[in-house]
């Protein structure tokens, strides 16, 4: 049964290692995802797994490893080989100790079967979910996928959907669309979603904001 959840972005620029001179315009971002993370703990959860998009559906162990070496930093999260998708490597950056495991979805994957994933993660054992979810970057001329006016009115949706818990206005956003507007965080917030069914959580919206024209939003269910 999902008893918690968070929702935090990826970008590589959190880690201040990597951003450099720029660290202190996301410090507003990283305290949220820190507040986030403290009201998953505080529901105390048997099992705290890690959810994001990837290119492919896998399952990792709780001691994997992610590097940001592709992204010019020597920063290693977790121990052992580095073989985690950025996504699930911030993820455990952020956490900053092992998870009872990470879990990617394919970000093409279609709506049932994240749903199907979320609800077979969320089975048997009290679980929480830190799930790793950018926006649209769309939103801004600068954005990596340049403006696209329907870029807003999308993270629009979905900010306001973390925000009251809805699970049925994440369960309805379109692949399609999302694809389009290069929201990568997609299929990751329809697995919550599928984990969310049969409970009624209450949300709390704890940052929405663009600074790079990236939507980065960051929730509690609890």
């Amino acid at each position: 049964m999902l008893v918690a959840a968070a929702v935090c972005p990826h970008p590589p620029l959190i880690v201040p290692e990597l951003a450099g001179a720029a660290a202190d315009e996301l410090d507003a971002l990283r305290d949220a995802c820190a507040s986030a993370l403290a009201a998953v703990r505080a529901a105390g959860p048997e099992v705290l797994l890690v959810v994001g998009g990837a290119d492919h559906t896998r399952r990792y162990g709780g001691r994997s490893a992610g590097s940001l070496q592709p992204w010019g930093v020597d920063v290693v999260a977790g121990r052992g080989e580095p073989v985690l998708p950025l996504s699930l490597t911030i993820g455990r950056w952020l956490l900053g100790a092992d998870p009872g495991g990470f879990q990617s979805i394919a970000t093409a994957a279609q709506t049932g079967e994240c749903l199907a994933l979320g609800e077979g993660l969320a089975a048997g054992a009290r679980t929480a979910l830190l799930v790793m979810a950018d926006g649209s970057a769309c939103l801004t001329e600068k954005a990596p996928g340049y403006l696209d006016p329907e870029a807003k009115p999308y993270q629009e949706r979905v900010a306001a959907a973390l925000g009251r818990a809805d699970t049925d206005a994440l369960a309805a956003l379109d692949p399609e669309e999302a694809a389009r507007l290069w929201a990568g965080g997609r299929a990751a917030l329809q697995v919550l979603a599928g984990a969310a069914r049969g409970v009624r959580p209450t949300g709390e919206l704890l940052y929405d904001d663009a600074p790079y024209g990236v939507g980065y939003t960051v929730a509690t269910w609890t």
